[in-house]
């Protein structure tokens, strides 16, 4: 399978200098694979603090075009932010070239001044031409934003900059499938003013770091240490942080999150009216994308009716609500509880930590796309259309499965919650990394027996 979905925009993002000389109005445009809604605009409206949001929208951009495990060839394939506009919340979604890196802007409703039109999700292409016009702005400029399809270029000063199509790695795709369900397990740790976080981000170690390091509290100070101790935060990778150093001198607060099992961080930035998140895989090499947390929601047989509905549902409001959607459809919350991990396991479902709730976004894919997109899910398929897999022993607390391989079978036992198998990759990750496809297998044949 190839590791790039290329698409070509029917428009592309548009800077424009309006008639009054201090006023600029940034277009969005817009790409979506799917047949639906022609409505030209998202949201249109101003932008209230506008340098803030430019400087972090910078900061995504930068993140995007990161690299912390890629060869230059991977490297100079382009990536695009995702945004999505409802709720009275505009949000910038982004990884880094690797996917361990996940990087998300929300202007908030007091960081905006507009209509939105119509809920949606779309995405779009930062140039340089972008970059320089975002770097120029000022603080007290008048800067209108409108996420929809215009024209093809950026208009500045009387100069055009038309964009080509740009690649859309899957790895992105996959990554969304993951990182929510790490933030939706996380926990709120510490929590540091301007000057603490200035002082901790100037512990960060010099160079690219191999080893974990600890983010630790001793009295008011914080800061990073080799040495593991009680109450520490894991943070592996930590060199990836600084990225977020050119904001911090601009930050009201910095909450920092970790996932219960410390598998990522969350490093949550305020700036009043803008927030920006970023997470953290527990070490580089290993991104979002490739992380396998959201399998065992995918062996779940949801309806398409369902994902129907919730579509419909999520369209007029970018906030997910199962309660208030199992009222409407006349059903219980319970009946619920695998339609939102189905849909957060497709990348349909962001986590908003602060909110602690899932928001929706349309990705601009067709279902068959995402869930075709995970070799160990295709794989444990196959093994069961083959007819390959057995269950030996079923009872109420355990059950033991007999699954062929290559040349070996494997032996899988689902002792109530914990699942073990006899391969491989069981045996190199343990289970950290998802399940593997033999024990994917087990339980979807468990769900039809």
């Amino acid at each position: 399978m190839t590791e790039a979905m290329t698409y070509a925009y029917a428009d592309a993002s548009t800077l424009r200098k309006t008639a009054s000389a201090n006023e600029e109005e940034l277009f969005l445009a817009q790409y979506n694979e799917l047949n639906r809604g022609n409505n030209q605009c998202f949201f249109w409206g101003r932008l209230n603090d506008p340098f803030t949001t430019a400087r972090c929208l910078i900061t995504l951009s930068n993140t995007v075009q990161s690299s912390f495990n890629l060869s230059p060839f991977q490297m100079a394939m382009l990536k695009d932010p995702i945004v999505t506009a409802g709720n009275e919340k505009i949000r910038f979604e982004g990884f880094s070239h690797c996917a361990s890196v996940y990087a998300r802007v929300d202007v908030l409703p007091e960081g905006h001044d507009g209509e939105f039109l119509e809920a949606g999700t779309t995405n779009v292409d930062f140039n340089q031409p972008m970059i320089n016009a975002l770097s120029a702005m000022k603080r007290q400029e008048d800067v209108v934003l409108s996420v929809g399809p215009k024209e093809v270029g950026i208009h500045k000063e009387g100069k055009k900059t038309i964009e080509r199509k740009v690649p859309l790695p899957t790895k992105w795709i996959k990554g969304l499938t993951t990182v929510q369900i790490y933030l939706s397990d996380t926990n709120q740790h510490m929590s540091l003013n301007k000057m603490q976080a200035i002082q901790l981000f100037r512990s960060i170690p010099k160079g690219k770091v191999k080893t974990d390091y600890h983010l630790i509290k001793r009295g008011t100070l914080y800061s990073f240490s080799p040495v593991a101790s009680r109450d520490a935060i894991c943070v592996g990778g930590v060199h990836r942080l600084r990225l977020l150093e050119p904001l911090m001198p601009m930050i009201d607060e910095l909450k920092v999150f970790a996932h219960e099992d410390m598998q990522s961080t969350t490093w949550q930035l305020y700036f009043g009216k803008v927030r920006f998140s970023m997470s953290l895989s527990r070490d580089p090499w290993r991104g979002f994308s490739g992380e396998g947390a959201a399998l065992e929601a995918l062996i779940e047989d949801v309806p398409d009716q369902w994902i129907k509905k919730v579509d419909n549902y999520s369209y007029a409001n970018q906030s997910f609500n199962p309660t208030m959607l199992a009222i409407e459809n006349a059903t219980s919350v319970e009946q619920l509880k695998n339609v939102t991990s189905r849909l957060a396991a497709m990348g349909l479902l962001g986590f908003d930590i602060d909110d602690n709730e899932y928001f929706y976004r349309r990705l601009p894919f067709k279902f068959e796309r995402i869930m075709g997109l995970n070799p160990r899910l295709k794989g444990a398929e196959k093994l069961l259309a083959e007819g390959k897999v057995t269950i030996v022993q079923k009872d109420d607390f355990r059950v033991e499965a007999r699954v062929e391989g290559s040349g070996v079978h494997h032996t899988v036992i689902i002792d109530n919650e914990e699942a073990k198998c006899t391969c491989t990759w069981y045996a190199r990750h343990q289970g950290e990394r998802g399940m593997c496809k033999h024990i994917l297998a087990t339980k979807k044949m468990l769900q039809s027996v």
